[in-house]
């Protein structure tokens, strides 16, 4: 498999000076399997240290936090040599050694010739816990489920994801079925590695159902293992919940769907612990779309999004082989699987912050709004090949934007300031 990331982590590795790489991102998304391929791809030889496995590594930390000690005391423990430059280092569920994140900072100071990356399960939790966090000293990278151009590649359509890096469309359009029928394919795989990298072996999408099924019955184990106890059950109320809020006609979070009468301070807890886990997108609304929309945020309207399609099919119960079938799967639950998929490619490009805006009393609803360094871009996403645009009308009436994008199934055509960007093709757009 590819990983787009991996080009990041190169970039990274020439820095200087060259602070130590907090690897974020969900259970199950790829990171353990990325940094030993960037370590064996990139460096002389890789130390590989996991906190969960090799416990007795933690009293090293709690002894000393000077890097050269540290090196001495692991080069021991691999039996091999750590070289400047020449070694990749790897902390993996960095989180069961809370002192270890701490010593990053020391890394960075006394040693930044050694490369350290780090990563965990449920780190952004553990981050927010960590009391001696080296704020400033370390960088980060957030790694999410594989995007369309990743699955693309993993599956051998490599051709394909040269096309549509190219953005010509008139190319595109002549391969608009096959294109599709590959997204509907997408739809229903998602983007954790082991169920793409099961489809791209075997084609057997029942199979990849249960391994979304096992993924998610992770997912709630972890609620009870992880989080704290209290805030357990209502960490499954708002879980639970998703998938009947996207399939709204509005999709913004309403805390009563929840259960009636739930309010905002009794749920606020548990919705963090998601966002910290990167199991859910908070996507807030932005009250007017101007630069920089930060500016703008309305942190009492949002969307919540999961990090994967694939899981939300799976979530949905929805037949995997039903749902190549026409385009029943793009307008499934009111077309909730096809603006998850928008909130996924966008999401996964780091550069673009996401919003979304709605007008007062919901006269209109623009599904995404982006700012792309100097400009802000309108996103209307359509679940089939309807072309109306009736917020996107409403918002361009009122802020006069010089480009909006619609998206959807039918093929790219431009029509003064509205651009229609096939599904297909959105997250190559936005590169």
């Amino acid at each position: 498999m590819e990983r787009t990331a991996l080009q990041e982590l190169n970039s990274w590795k020439i820095k200087s000076p060259r602070k130590p790489l907090i690897l974020r991102g969900a259970r199950q998304v790829g990171k353990t399997w990325l940094m030993k391929k960037f370590g064996a791809d990139s460096f002389e030889n890789t130390v590989y240290i996991n906190f969960e496995r090799q416990p007795h590594l933690k009293q090293l930390f709690d002894q000393t936090m000077n890097p050269q000690e540290i090196l001495t005391a692991l080069q021991t423990d691999a039996n091999t040599r750590i070289h400047p430059d020449k070694t990749l280092i790897i902390f993996d569920e960095i989180q069961e050694c809370p002192k270890a994140i701490t010593a990053l900072k020391y890394f960075y100071e006394e040693a930044d010739n050694y490369p350290v990356m780090a990563a965990g399960s449920l780190l952004g939790v553990a981050l927010h816990q960590s009391v001696s966090f080296p704020v400033g000293k370390v960088s980060f990278l957030d790694l999410h489920p594989m995007t369309f151009e990743e699955f693309l590649l993993a599956t051998g359509n490599d051709q394909m994801c040269q096309v549509l890096k190219s953005l010509n469309f008139g190319l595109m359009s002549a391969l608009h079925e096959k294109l599709t029928r590959l997204l509907k394919t997408y739809y229903v795989t998602g983007g954790m590695p082991e169920a793409v990298l099961h489809y791209a072996t075997t084609e057997r999408l029942d199979e990849v159902r249960e391994i979304q099924i096992t993924l998610l019955q992770t997912y709630e184990q972890d609620f009870s293992k992880h989080a704290p106890a209290a805030i357990v059950p209502r960490i499954r109320m708002v879980w639970n919940s998703v998938l009947g809020q996207l399939a709204q006609e509005k999709r913004k979070f309403v805390y009563a769907h929840i259960k009636e009468g739930a309010r905002a301070k009794d749920f606020e807890m548990a919705l963090a612990w998601l966002v910290d886990c990167g199991q859910v997108h908070k996507i807030h609304a932005v009250s007017k779309p101007h630069l920089p929309l930060k500016a703008y945020e309305d942190l009492a309207a949002f969307k919540l999004f999961l990090h994967d399609v694939g899981l939300l099919g799976a979530i949905g119960k929805l037949p995997p082989r039903t749902l190549l079938q026409g385009n029943t799967i793009f307008t499934e639950f009111k077309g909730a699987l096809t603006e998850q998929f928008v909130c996924q490619e966008l999401t996964a490009l780091s550069n673009l912050p996401l919003y979304y805006w709605s007008a007062k009393k919901g006269a209109a609803e623009v599904d995404f709004v982006v700012q792309k360094e100097d400009r802000i871009i309108p996103i209307e996403v359509k679940a089939e090949e309807n072309l109306k645009a009736k917020s996107l009308l409403v918002y361009h009436d009122r802020f006069h934007p010089d480009l909006a994008v619609r998206s959807s199934l039918s093929p790219h055509r431009i029509s003064d300031w509205l651009h229609n960007i096939p599904l297909y093709a959105l997250g190559f757009y936005f590169r």
